[in-house]
């Protein structure tokens, strides 16, 4: 089971740990290859980014981003993560549960996890998907105060 802690970051299956919000790249990666292989990756803004294939999900992390038009928050360390779901899985729920605050996110349809999220859904959270489930759901960290 993937869990989501929008202000900490994202509990993985099993025992792998935790991936938490300003951890670095390497610490980051061992965590998540306890669990999957883990496989260089690019999103624009982000100095790291790597990928992970999991039961039908694919994780993906990203990390130290800077970007001077403001495109993104400046975060040092992880920046963000997400899951997605393999598109042959997207007729009913995800053979490994993604949950927020004990909800299930693939595993019901679209209309009942927006009921039962209600107005409790944290703004870092990102949902995903007009179909009749769910396609996708990430988390970002907090945005970096600015000194004046």
């Amino acid at each position: 089971m993937f869990e989501f802690l929008p202000e900490v970051g994202l509990r993985l299956p099993g025992c792998a740990g935790t991936l938490r919000f300003g951890m670095d790249e390497r610490t980051a990666q061992w965590a998540v290859a306890t669990v999957a292989d883990v496989r260089d990756g690019w999103v624009c803004g982000a100095r790291w980014a790597f990928s992970a294939h999991y039961r039908g999900l694919t994780l993906d992390v990203y990390g130290d981003t800077t970007d001077r038009r403001g495109g993104h928050q400046n975060t040092p360390g992880l920046a963000g993560m997400g899951l997605t779901r393999d598109p042959f899985t997207l007729t009913g729920p995800s053979a490994c549960p993604v949950v927020l605050r004990g909800i299930d996110l693939f595993g019901y349809p679209t209309a009942e996890v927006s009921d039962a999220l209600n107005a409790g859904r944290p703004p870092t959270i990102r949902l995903g998907g007009g179909g009749l489930y769910l396609t996708a759901v990430s988390v970002h960290a907090e945005p970096v105060p600015v000194e004046s």
